[in-house]
């Protein structure tokens, strides 16, 4: 690839994360939203822009409208740390990120016309001037930051300016009032540079969430014939049990017990819904054979992200819940809270 002619060039690594248990506190830690998208370096130089995910593998050709969004920037050198994220009927959709990632340009460019992605900026590495910035602590990055924000934004509304808070008490609100919309927290020192490629002075802090749900089904551990998953479900709107997950968090000393107590409810049809095999893009799980089962049993589980009518990973498994009536097992409990991007961009959240 030929140079941007900037001062750093992709690929370049980013600035990483320690997970942490708790934020930490003081008045040198800025607090930021944590959001559930793509993260992303936008490279601008001349007339070529550059997209680099965090893996350090390209993305421009899978965001056409970013990428026009970014020329339509008029400055003709910078470097933007940021999240892509894709605002569908006011709510965030992970589910459309991930359908950018098509082999065909013709589809890509029909998912962008039909749900273009924004740009939340969090850090500014070079400047409209071309100047280099990384090596400037995060507190004069973030002013830079603001003022090209405030120069461009009116004429490129899709650039939007992350919010940043250096009261945690404020940055805690935010995860209250928007809920599952965010991923959680990231705390960064404000006396430090960018730290390219380390996990040097930021950390994250992320939620982890429970939902109650029904056991529709299991399969057994490979090669034995004792549990290996269980399989979960939630009720829906209609009425149907749909497949949501799976949980494989059991103790190898439970699994005897367990499986003869599985066995025991086995019956058709398990999943009167969606039932599990089908395609999903964040599935782990082993797909073929599964046992159905009388929809009798209620187990919480702890998940971090619900998105496309499933959890996008695996869950853990917290308790049974023997008091909870399965039929009390609902969508309303995952479902995503709408987050208005107009209300995010104030930093009120």
């Amino acid at each position: 690839m030929r140079s941007l002619e900037l001062p750093i060039e992709p690929p370049y690594p980013v600035m990483d994360a320690e997970l942490v248990p708790e934020l930490p506190r003081g008045g040198e830690w800025q607090y930021e939203p944590k959001w559930d998208g793509f993260r992303c370096l936008a490279f601008r130089g001349g007339d070529r822009v550059e997209l680099q995910a965090k893996s350090g593998k390209f993305l421009t050709r899978f965001f056409p409208d970013v990428v026009a969004m970014l020329k339509s920037v008029p400055a003709s050198r910078f470097v933007i740390d940021s999240e892509l994220v894709i605002p569908v009927d006011g709510a965030l959709s992970f589910e459309e990120l991930q359908l950018r990632l098509h082999p065909a340009e013709s589809r890509v460019r029909m998912l962008a016309a039909a749900h273009p992605a924004s740009m939340m900026a969090f850090d500014l590495l070079v400047d409209d001037a071309g100047r280099l910035l990384a090596a400037k602590p995060l507190r004069e990055r973030r002013k830079a930051l603001e003022r090209f924000h405030a120069a461009f934004a009116k004429r490129v509304q899709r650039l939007r300016l992350s919010p940043a808070t250096t009261d945690l008490k404020q940055a805690l609100g935010w995860l209250r009032r928007a809920g599952a919309a965010l991923d959680g927290i990231v705390a960064k020192r404000l006396d430090l540079g960018y730290r390219s490629g380390e996990r040097t002075g930021m950390v994250k802090y992320k939620t982890i969430r429970s939902a109650d749900c029904v056991v529709g089904g299991f399969r057994y551990l490979e090669g034995t014939k004792v549990v290996g998953s269980l399989l979960l479900g939630l009720y829906g709107e209609d009425g149907l049990l749909h497949h949501v997950g799976f949980t494989s968090s059991i103790k190898d000393k439970d699994r005897k017990a367990l499986t003869a107590k599985l066995e025991r409810l086995r019956g058709a049809p398990g999943f009167t819904g969606r039932s599990p095999g089908g395609p999903s893009r964040w599935s782990t799980e082993r797909t073929g054979e599964w046992e159905p089962l009388e929809p009798r049993l209620v187990v919480e589980v702890a998940y971090d992200q619900y998105t496309g009518g499933r959890f996008r990973h695996g869950t853990k498994l917290l308790r049974w819940r023997p008091d909870k009536a399965p039929s009390q097992c609902r969508f309303d409990q995952v479902e995503r809270r709408s987050l208005r991007l107009a209300v995010l961009e104030s930093g009120s959240l």
